[in-house]
């Protein structure tokens, strides 16, 4: 069973003309379109728009922003540089992580609505510890306030 649409994934080849020239450009269409880069998606990319499967890879392995595996609707990023650190970011994270039910601290949750990473700095030291979902950001927290985060998402997508 496929993860992913030929036709789109043909669209945005014609879209770009040419996927080795717009190679970024066409996996974020694709990782948009399918949620994260599936194996199937790019095997079929690779063979239609004749880009090596080790170029892909290559790039979708390279970047951050691209994800080989299923990704939850919302993005949870708590950050463990310096000041988060030593404000306790760590156990942001690992609360975080409990609420999500990520024993790891990591990974996407059963129902595909968040996905929770660590990152080493955001830019926003004067708000250690910071947590950002998707676009928004979350600063000056402690464990208290972690469950009172995920209220909003969990409500819009019940919506």
């Amino acid at each position: 069973m496929e993860s992913f649409s030929r036709s789109t994934i043909d669209g945005f080849i014609k879209k770009y003309q040419n996927g080795t020239s717009s190679l970024i450009a066409t996996l974020q269409d694709i990782q948009e379109a399918c949620g994260y880069l599936s194996r199937d998606a790019i095997a079929y990319f690779s063979a239609s728009a004749h880009v090596p499967l080790s170029k892909i890879y290559c790039i979708a392995t390279f970047y951050r922003s691209f994800s080989l595996t299923p990704r939850g609707k919302n993005l949870v990023s708590v950050c463990l540089g310096t000041a988060c650190h030593v404000k306790n970011g760590e156990n942001i994270l690992h609360k975080v992580g409990r609420d999500l039910g990520l024993e790891a601290c990591e990974g996407t949750t059963d129902d595909r609505l968040f996905t929770l990473e660590k990152v080493r700095c955001m830019g926003c030291c004067s708000m250690a510890p910071v947590v950002r979902i998707n676009d928004d950001t979350y600063g000056n927290l402690n464990q208290s306030a972690v469950p009172k985060l995920f209220a909003h998402y969990r409500k819009a997508e019940k919506e």
